[in-house]
């Protein structure tokens, strides 16, 4: 698959298959896709923690708040993204010009995680509404979860993708 055919075929995955297991080799590639993403001074302000089992169970749960995202309990595999510090030279420039580059970083080792486990077909989706207090207490962390991705195969086919025009989300100046 190019990288068009990826953008394309993800979508945010809301059913899995709860009878197959993620083998390890593609979430290997998945985690190697997210280790190679940019970021800001080449500091990779964050933490990739893999639940599997009772952790993925207890992380899910963790995600459920008023109702939502009720899905993540079919979810073989949630990789919990937290916050790292900033190198010197990032922390100086998130400084100096007020840009929160740890959450922009974090944004793009998701998206190129995410891709890579679409081209491996894997569904996922990326949680933002979790219980941070909990899940931190669940995987053993000192810093902010920022974001949790569900994984697995998928149970239902693609939908179709509702996207804004080219002519209203892009604009050209010269």
């Amino acid at each position: 698959m190019d990288f068009l055919e990826i953008a394309r075929e993800r979508q945010s995955c809301r059913a899995y298959d709860p009878t197959r297991q993620v083998e390890q080799e593609k979430l290997d590639a998945i985690l190697e896709a997210a280790r190679l993403a940019p970021s800001a001074c080449n500091g990779q302000p964050y933490h990739l923690t893999v639940c599997r089992g009772e952790a993925a169970k207890a992380v899910a749960k963790a995600t459920m708040g008023m109702g939502m995202n009720k899905f993540a309990a079919e979810a073989p595999v949630l990789i919990v993204i937290s916050e790292e510090p900033y190198v010197k030279t990032a922390a100086l420039g998130a400084k100096v010009k007020g840009n929160d580059y740890r959450s922009i970083d974090i944004g793009i080792a998701a998206a190129y995680l995410t891709a890579e486990a679409a081209a491996q077909g894997l569904g996922t989706c990326i949680l933002g509404w979790l219980d941070d207090e909990k899940i931190r207490g669940i995987c053993g962390l000192s810093r902010p979860v920022r974001l949790v991705v569900t994984v697995g195969y998928p149970a239902d086919k693609p939908r179709g993708k509702k996207r804004k025009s080219i002519d209203e989300l892009v604009s050209v100046v010269e």
